[in-house]
C-alpha cells in the first residue's frame, strides 16, 4: 500500500472536476499527473494554475499511476479509457451519467467497471460540484462529507486515505451496485454537500 502512496495520482481529464481533484491530491501531501485527449503540451495553463506537484502526461502515464481518476464527461469515458492497460490500478470513478437510459438496471460505475476490467473501481468524489470537491474540505468546524463505494475492500481503503488525508470525513456506503445508486444522478446523495461538525463535550 505504501508503494501506492508514494505515486502520484493519475488523472484522465483536466476540465473543472480534474483540476478539482488535482487539488485534493495536493492538499492530501500527493502528487498528481494530469492527461487530456490532445496531449500534454496542451496543459501549460492548467499546470500555471494547479502550481508545483502537478505535472502533464499522456492519458497512457496517467492510467500507469496505483490510483488513477476519471474525470471526463459521461459521453467521452469509452473513448477516454479505450485502450488502456489495467492491471490492479485503483480507478476512482468521479464522473456522473445525467441520463440513466442504456444502463440496463445498473449502476454508472458498474459499467464504468467493465471498460476498465482488470483495474479496482471506487466511486467517489461524484456527488460534490467540482468548486465545492476542490476548496479547503474544513468548513464551520467541521469536514466535509465524502462519499464512496466499491466491491474491494483494499482498494476503497486507498481511496479513503486519500481523501481523508485532504481533510475529508469519509463514508463507505458498501458495494457499487448498492452504493453506487445512492450516489449517481437522482440518488438521494447526489448534490448533498454536507459538513460532518465534532460532537461537543457534554457539561
Amino acid at each position: 500500500m505504501e508503494s501506492v502512496r508514494r505515486t502520484p495520482v493519475g488523472i484522465i481529464g483536466a476540465g473543472r472536476l480534474g483540476q478539482a481533484m488535482a487539488r485534493t491530491v495536493l492538499r492530501a501531501g500527493r502528487k498528481a499527473v494530469i492527461a487530456n485527449s490532445r496531449g500534454p503540451e496542451t496543459l501549460k495553463s492548467v499546470l500555471s494554475v494547479l502550481g508545483d506537484g502537478v505535472s502533464a502526461g499522456t492519458v497512457a502515464q496517467a492510467s500507469g499511476s496505483g490510483i488513477v481518476v476519471i474525470a471526463v464527461p459521461w459521453p467521452r469515458i469509452r473513448e477516454a479509457v479505450q485502450g488502456l492497460a489495467w492491471d490492479g490500478q485503483i480507478v476512482i470513478d468521479a464522473t456522473n451519467n445525467f441520463d440513466s437510459t442504456g444502463l440496463d438496471g445498473r449502476t454508472s460505475s458498474e459499467v464504468v467497471a467493465d471498460l476498465v476490467a482488470g483495474a479496482r473501481v471506487v466511486k467517489a468524489a461524484n456527488t460534490l460540484t467540482a468548486e465545492v470537491l476542490g476548496s479547503d474540505p474544513h468548513e464551520a468546524g467541521g469536514q466535509r462529507v465524502l462519499f464512496l463505494s466499491g466491491n474491494d475492500v483494499a482498494a476503497k481503503s486507498e481511496v479513503i486515505a486519500l481523501f481523508e488525508d485532504a481533510g475529508f470525513f469519509t463514508v463507505d456506503l458498501g458495494d457499487l451496485a448498492k452504493g453506487g445508486q445512492m450516489q449517481q444522478i437522482r440518488g438521494p446523495l447526489a448534490g448533498l454537500n454536507l459538513i460532518r461538525v465534532p460532537e461537543r463535550p457534554k457539561a
